[in-house]
C-alpha cells in the first residue's frame, strides 16, 4: 500500500493517538476545530472515556448522539452498547428497542468471549458515518498507543473468525475503507521527550507491521520556542558570564540575576529537547509528515487553547 499524497484535512477519517499525557485530545479537538473553520462538516468522537474532549470544545458532557458545538462541528462520546443497538436497528431491521434487551444483557459476555467485538462496534460506527457521507471529516480521539492497534485491527480480527454471512460482509467494507490511504489515516501525537519519542517510533513500526492503515502525520506537541537567534545567543552567553553580569548588575541591581537565570533555564530546556526532535525526524524519514505545535503556557483547558492549536496546525500545513 502506497502512502497517500493527500494533506491532513483532505482525508475523511483520522484516528488521533499517542502516549498518555502528550495532549492527543487537545490535538484531536484542534484538528476538528480547524476543519470546521474551513467549512468541512466535521465530527469529533471521544473514544477514551477518561478523555476531556468536552473541555476543549467548551461544552458539557458528551453523549452517543452527536451535538453541534459550533458551526460545522459536532461532537460525541462513544458508547459501544448504543453502537450495538444502532447496528442492529440499521442492519437487522429490529423495530423495537425493547427487543434489544436480551442482546444488550449478553453483550459483555460475547465481547469477552470474542476478541475485537467492542472495538469493531467503535470502528464500525465511525466508518459508517464516513461511508454514508454524513460528515466530510470524522476525527477520532482514539485510545492511547497501547490499545489503538487492537482497535484499528479489529475488522481483520473478526474477518479471521467469521468467513461468511452478514458480519463478514460488514467487515469487508470496513477493511476496504480503513486501508484506503486517501480516506483514512492515523495521527500520532508526541512530545520532545525520551519515552514519548521511543513509543512513537515503536507505534509507527507496529502500524506498518500489523495493519495496512496509513500514518497521516506525527504531531510534536509542546515544542518550546527558541528564545534567541544564533547571534543573540552569542550576546547572551557574554551577558551571563561573570564579567558580563558584574557590568549589568552594577547598573540594574541584583534583580538582573533572576532574569538571566530564567532565560538560561528556558534556553537549556529548549536545547535538551533538540536531540529527541532529531531522533524523531531521523527515525521517521521522509515518509511521514511532521507538524510542530507550541507549548501553551495556559493553566487550564478550553476553547482558547483549542483555537490557538488550530491556528498553529493551520500554519504548519502552510495554507
Amino acid at each position: 500500500m502506497s502512502r497517500s499524497t493527500l494533506g491532513l484535512l483532505e482525508r475523511r477519517l483520522l484516528f488521533v493517538t499517542g502516549k498518555g499525557g502528550v495532549g492527543k485530545t487537545s490535538v484531536a479537538a484542534a484538528i476538528g476545530w480547524l476543519a470546521a473553520a474551513r467549512g468541512l462538516r466535521t465530527l469529533v468522537c471521544e473514544v477514551d472515556a477518561k478523555g476531556n474532549l468536552a473541555d476543549f470544545l467548551g461544552v458539557g458532557p458528551l453523549q452517543f448522539d452527536p451535538v453541534e458545538v459550533r458551526p460545522n462541528l459536532a461532537a460525541m462520546a462513544m458508547d459501544t452498547e448504543a453502537s450495538l443497538r444502532e447496528y442492529l436497528r440499521l442492519n437487522l431491521r429490529v423495530p423495537l428497542v425493547a427487543r434489544l434487551g436480551p442482546v444488550a444483557r449478553t453483550f459483555d459476555f460475547v465481547a469477552s468471549a470474542a476478541p475485537g467485538v467492542k472495538e469493531i462496534l467503535t470502528v464500525g460506527k465511525l466508518a459508517y458515518e464516513v461511508r454514508e457521507r454524513n460528515y466530510d471529516l470524522v476525527v477520532v480521539d482514539a485510545p492511547a498507543t497501547g490499545h489503538v492497534i487492537g482497535q484499528l485491527a479489529s475488522p481483520v480480527a473478526i474477518n479471521d473468525l467469521v468467513k461468511v454471512g452478514l458480519v463478514r460482509s460488514q467487515t469487508d467494507w470496513m477493511i476496504e475503507l480503513l486501508t484506503d490511504a486517501d480516506v483514512t489515516g492515523v495521527v500520532v501525537v508526541t512530545i520532545p521527550e525520551e519515552m514519548p519519542t521511543t513509543e512513537t517510533l515503536e507505534l509507527i513500526d507496529r502500524l506498518h507491521d500489523e495493519t495496512d492503515i496509513d500514518v497521516a502525520s506525527v504531531v510534536v506537541n509542546r515544542v518550546l520556542p527558541e528564545i534567541f537567534s544564533r547571534p543573540e545567543s552569542v550576546v547572551f552567553d557574554r551577558l551571563r558570564s561573570a564579567e558580563g553580569l558584574a557590568v549589568v548588575r552594577s547598573e540594574l541591581g541584583p534583580a538582573v540575576d533572576e532574569v538571566v537565570d530564567g532565560a538560561d533555564l528556558a534556553v537549556r530546556l529548549r536545547r535538551s529537547r533538540v536531540p529527541h526532535l532529531t531522533r524523531l525526524r531521523e527515525g521517521l524519514g521522509d515518509d511521514v509528515p511532521l507538524l510542530y505545535l507550541p507549548f501553551l503556557f495556559h493553566r487550564s483547558h478550553g476553547v482558547r487553547a483549542t483555537s490557538v492549536l488550530a491556528d498553529a496546525i493551520s500554519d504548519e500545513l502552510g495554507h
